[in-house]
């Protein structure tokens, strides 16, 4: 299950009821997180020994879902990740803005050299 931030609700609702420019991202990154971000992506995401976000592309929405289309790795080097119990969607390889989130089906602790891996259409947005 996912959900939407609060960043995302507002972009929506801005380009909807108020015709306000294009803001769509050229591109997103998936994120791994050990507590929920929540819908102001302040949850803490995983940071140091080789991690990085990922960029993940989605299929085409039909009857208001999308499902990732890549294969996505990430893998820690030269320490721990630590427990991964969410993921999420931002608009930038750093920083950025949190679009979407949700926890992983089950929890995965990452140690030194392990590999946690997303196959294309493991990662689906809903939109309800």
């Amino acid at each position: 299950m996912s959900a939407k931030s609060n960043y995302l609700e507002d972009k929506i609702l801005d380009y909807v009821l108020r015709d306000t420019a294009d803001w769509a991202p050229s591109a997103v990154y998936l994120a791994l997180h050990t507590a929920d971000p929540g819908e102001a992506g302040t949850g803490t995401e995983v940071s140091g020994n080789g991690y990085s976000r990922q960029a993940v592309t989605f299929a085409a929405a039909s009857s208001g879902s999308s499902s990732s289309n890549s294969v996505e790795e990430f893998t820690a080097s030269g320490g721990a990740f630590g427990t991964v119990t969410h993921f999420g969607i931002w608009d930038a390889s750093s920083s950025g803005n949190l679009l979407y989130y949700g926890a992983l089906t089950a929890s995965k602790t990452i140690a030194d050299g392990d590999t946690l891996r997303f196959a294309s259409g493991a990662i689906t947005i809903t939109e309800a």
